[in-house]
């Protein structure tokens, strides 16, 4: 391989790294002084949880790859025993992830 060939990856690479780290810096630097109880910080908690949320919807409702070849009932139903799990476990997201995961697999063994 030629450099020629090699360049649009490095740039790809090193635009990449530009763009996603000085907001990483800036968050860590911005984010020491801002209160935990701060309105901004708990606009942004309320931010990323809708951004989850969302995702979690779109993988749900819409999904795409092997997973669109689930039923939908069977995803809705694998996401409410992972919640359950969730608030029976403490709140652990570990134990929610892995319990729908579980009752996802075992819904597409079953059927």
């Amino acid at each position: 391989m030629t450099i020629e060939t090699l360049w649009p990856f490095v740039f790809i690479a090193v635009a990449g790294w530009l763009a996603t780290d000085i907001w990483r810096w800036l968050g860590v630097l911005v984010g020491n002084r801002i209160a935990e109880d701060s309105v901004v910080l708990i606009w942004v908690r309320a931010v990323a949880t809708a951004l989850v949320a969302a995702v979690v919807s779109r993988l749900i409702l819409f999904p795409s790859g092997a997973l669109a070849a689930t039923p939908m009932g069977l995803r809705i139903a694998a996401t409410l025993v992972g919640f359950l799990a969730f608030l029976i476990f403490g709140q652990r997201i570990i134990v929610g992830v892995l319990v729908a995961e579980a009752a996802l697999l075992i819904g597409l063994i079953a059927f």
